[in-house]
């Protein structure tokens, strides 16, 4: 976790764009027009950006929540989202604080297998919280066309 991910989020999201500048440069042959040394230093540092932001090129905003899997490991994430206010959902372990988890889960932060099977039913959980979140925004978007539709009817009929 790089500091200031959160916190400082339009510095992260300059350096994102510039991995992804680089990126279209790759793709548009424009590395054809440098040296083998500027292309050699480009690489460099591309590995390096993905290194760091790979996980995060495609986030926009600040994330609804952080799901945090070793909390010792990862005080300093968990610090800047308590700043910020976003919930913090975190494995914690018997060597782990809760007190600044909004929703902590008593588990193994160590066993491969308690990690896994935690993040899965937390990531399916997610995935289903965005999938009734879509069908409420499509049901909201057909509500007015279906009234509109009605009261033409009924326009007719009169």
């Amino acid at each position: 976790w790089l500091g200031g991910m959160l916190t400082n989020l339009s510095t992260i999201k300059k350096s994102v764009n510039k991995l992804k500048k680089i990126e279209r440069m790759e793709a548009d042959s424009s590395f054809e027009m440098l040296t083998k040394k500027e292309i050699a230093n480009i690489n460099k540092e591309k590995e390096k950006l993905i290194k760091n932001l790979g996980g995060v090129r495609d986030m926009v905003d600040l994330p609804g929540a952080l799901f945090v899997v070793d909390t010792k490991l990862e005080q300093i994430a968990v610090q800047e989202a308590k700043r910020l206010g976003i919930p913090v959902i975190a494995i914690v372990d018997t060597n782990c604080d809760p007190d600044d988890i909004s929703f902590p889960i008593p588990g193994n932060d160590d066993a491969i297998r308690s990690i896994s099977l935690l993040a899965k039913i937390v990531s399916d959980a997610v995935l289903e919280a965005d999938s009734d979140a879509m069908i409420e925004i499509v049901d909201e978007l057909d509500a007015p066309a279906e009234s509109k539709a009605g009261a033409e009817n009924a326009n007719a009929e009169a």
